[in-house]
C-alpha cells in the first residue's frame, strides 16, 4: 500500500501517524495499515462532493454507468490482490476473503440490470396519459451527498452495494470505512477514482469530489453523519451505533437513512427435517465467518422429538471444525475474531449464561495459534427458552435462565432451545426486536409457508441456512435489524427519490366552481 491518505476531492491527502492502526487479527504484532485520521477532512469532503454533484447528477446516466463498468473491470483484474488484503486485515480465510472480492464487480451487473428480477426497472422514468391534453410523468432524482459507513466484517462487498447504487442514480459519495478495516477501506476507493479518472477523462464539468474518502474512529463518523451538508446516509453496523445516527439527525426528517444492521436469527429444525442438510447448514451458518456475520444464526429452535440427535450432531460438527490461519494451505472453515475485545465478549457471555444455567454443550476456548492471534472454538449452548429479556434481568418469576433473544453475540457461540410445536417455534422465532433473518428446515410445504409468512424478519429460508444471500435479492431487516430499507437488488430505490409532475398541453382552463371569471380581465 501507499502512505495512508484521505481523498478530499481529487486530491490524495497524506494521513500518516498511528492513532489509527489496523492488526493482522491472525498475528497482531503485525501493523497492516497505520494513519492519523483529521475530523477536519470531513467537511473538506463533503464540501467536495457537493461541488462535484451538478456535473456527476447531470450526467447522462449511460455516461455513469460507464464509469462503474470500467470500475468492475478494475476490480475483477485486480480481486485477488483486494481477497489478500481482506484476509490480513479482518481475518477472513482466503477463500471466503477471494469470495468477497470477486462480489465488487457482480454488484456492478446486478445494479444495472435492466431485467425484471434486476433493480433498475424500478428507479426507471414513465409517462402516462391523464386525460387527452395532460400527461403524468415520474421520474428519479439522486437525494444529494450522500455519506457511506462501512462494517468490517464485509468490509469491500458491503459498502460498495451503497457506493456503486448511489453513484448509479447520480449522487456523488462521502465514504468512511470501518476503523477496523481502512486499508481495505482505501483500496475499494482508488479503484473508484481510478475508475472516473479513466472514463471521464476530457469530459467537461467538475468531478473532482465524485468519491470522497475519510478515515477514523467514532469522532470522524460522528461528525460526518451530523454534517448539515450531507443529503443521505448509508450504514452498515450494529443497533447501538444505529441509534447515535438516527439521534444525531431526529431535527432533519428530510435526510435519508438506510439502515442495515444486526440480527438474533433463529433456525428452527421440525422433525420431518433431512437431519444432515439440517445439522450442516445450522452449523455453516453459526460459524461461518466465526460468527461475524449479521446473518448468522444465533438460537436454534428445534422439535423436541428430535432434540437429543440433532443437538448432539450440531455439537460434533462444530468440534470437528478447523479453525486456523487465513492463509493456511490446509482447508480451513474459519479464521480468528477480529480482535480480542469482540473474544472476549464471547466468553464474556458464555460465562455469565453457564453461571445462570445454561447447559454448556460445546465450550467456546481461544486457541493457539503461532503468532497468537484471536482464535477461539465454535461454541454451542442449550438454554430453556428465548424472549426479550437481557441476560441480567434473569427469568420471569426467578426460574430458568433466559437466554436474551435480544443479545446480539457476534461471534460463533449458538444457542439453542426446545421447543413442542410449530406454534411455539415461530413464538420463539419472534421473540427478539431483532428482523433480519430466519430459517426452517421442514419437507412439510404447509409449514414452511406458515414459517414464511408469520417469522418476522426480512430475509426467511427454507431448508437453507439464515447465512449469506444473494445479491439477486433484497436484503434487510425490520425492527433493530434494519429501517425498512433493503440492500441487494434493492438498493437503487434507496438512492434515488420520484417527482411526480402533470404536463398540460392544452390552452384552455375552466375556472373552479366559486371562481369568478371574465375574459375582459386580461384585456390589455
Amino acid at each position: 500500500m501507499t502512505t495512508a491518505s484521505n481523498l478530499i476531492g481529487r486530491e490524495w491527502v497524506a494521513i500518516p501517524g498511528d492513532a489509527l492502526v489496523s492488526r493482522s487479527p491472525a498475528e497482531p504484532g503485525r501493523v497492516v495499515y497505520s494513519c492519523a485520521p483529521k475530523v477536519e477532512h470531513v467537511g473538506q469532503a463533503v464540501e467536495a462532493a457537493r461541488r462535484a454533484l451538478p456535473a456527476w447528477s447531470a450526467l447522462p446516466r449511460e455516461k455513469r454507468f460507464a464509469v462503474l463498468r470500467r470500475f468492475a473491470l478494475i476490480s475483477k483484474a485486480n480481486a485477488p490482490a483486494m481477497g489478500s488484503l481482506i484476509a490480513d486485515e479482518v481475518g477472513k480465510v482466503l477463500w471466503e476473503s477471494t469470495g468477497e472480492a470477486q462480489l465488487l464487480a457482480g454488484k456492478v451487473e446486478i445494479t444495472l440490470d435492466p431485467a425484471r428480477e434486476g433493480g433498475l426497472h424500478r428507479v426507471e422514468d414513465l409517462e402516462l396519459a391523464l386525460s387527452p391534453t395532460r400527461t403524468g410523468a415520474c421520474h428519479f432524482k439522486p437525494h444529494g451527498v450522500m455519506a457511506v459507513l462501512g462494517p468490517f466484517n464485509f468490509p469491500a462487498h458491503l459498502p460498495n452495494g451503497h457506493i456503486v447504487p448511489a453513484l448509479a442514480m447520480g449522487n456523488t459519495v462521502v465514504f468512511k470505512p470501518s476503523d477496523k478495516a481502512p486499508a481495505v477501506g482505501e483500496l475499494l476507493v482508488r479503484w473508484f477514482d481510478r475508475a472516473i479518472r479513466e472514463e471521464l477523462a476530457g469530459v467537461p464539468g467538475n468531478f473532482d469530489g465524485v468519491i470522497n474518502l475519510v478515515q477514523g474512529k467514532a469522532d470522524v463518523a460522528s461528525a460526518l453523519v451530523a454534517h448539515d451538508g450531507i443529503d443521505a446516509i448509508a450504514f452498515t453496523g450494529s443497533w447501538p451505533v444505529a441509534r447515535q445516527i438516527i439521534r444525531a439527525n431526529l431535527d432533519r426528517p428530510g435526510r435519508l437513512l438506510a439502515l442495515e444492521l444486526g440480527g438474533s436469527n433463529a433456525a428452527v429444525v421440525m422433525p420431518d427435517a433431512d437431519m444432515k442438510l439440517a445439522a450442516i447448514e445450522v452449523v455453516r451458518s453459526a460459524f461461518a465467518t466465526t460468527g461475524q456475520r449479521c446473518t448468522c444464526t444465533r438460537r436454534l429452535i428445534v422439535h423436541e422429538e428430535i432434540a437429543g440427535r440433532l443437538i448432539a450432531l450440531v455439537a460434533k460438527i462444530a468440534s470437528n471444525l478447523i479453525m486456523g490461519h487465513p492463509r493456511a494451505t490446509h482447508p480451513v472453515f474459519a479464521g480468528p475474531m477480529i480482535n480480542e475485545d469482540a473474544r472476549e465478549r464471547v466468553f464474556a457471555f458464555q460465562l455469565a449464561a453457564g453461571g445462570a444455567g445454561a447447559e454448556i454443550v460445546v465450550p467456546s476456548v481461544p486457541i493457539e495459534q503461532p503468532g497468537g492471534g484471536w482464535y477461539l472454538c465454535p461454541g454451542v449452548m442449550r438454554v430453556d427458552r428465548f424472549s426479550t429479556l437481557a441476560i441480567d434481568e434473569g427469568a420471569p418469576g426467578g426460574g430458568a435462565f433466559d437466554a436474551g433473544g435480544d443479545i446480539e453475540i457476534f461471534g460463533p457461540l449458538l444457542r439453542v432451545a426446545t421447543v413442542r410445536s410449530l406454534d411455539e417455534a415461530i413464538e420463539q422465532t419472534n421473540a427478539t426486536r431483532y428482523g433480519l433473518a430466519g430459517a426452517i428446515f421442514t419437507r412439510d410445504q404447509a409449514s414452511a409457508t406458515r414459517f414464511v409468512r408469520q417469522a418476522r424478519a426480512g430475509c426467511i429460508n427454507v431448508n437453507n441456512g439464515t447465512a449469506g444471500a444473494s445479491s439477486k435479492l433484497p436484503f434487510g431487516g425490520l425492527g433493530l435489524s434494519g429501517n425498512h430499507r433493503p440492500a441487494g437488488s434493492f438498493a437503487l430505490d434507496y438512492c434515488a427519490y420520484p417527482v411526480a409532475s402533470m404536463v398540460e398541453a392544452g390552452t384552455s382552463a375552466m375556472p373552479s366552481e366559486g371562481m369568478l371569471w371574465d375574459d375582459r380581465w386580461q384585456m390589455g
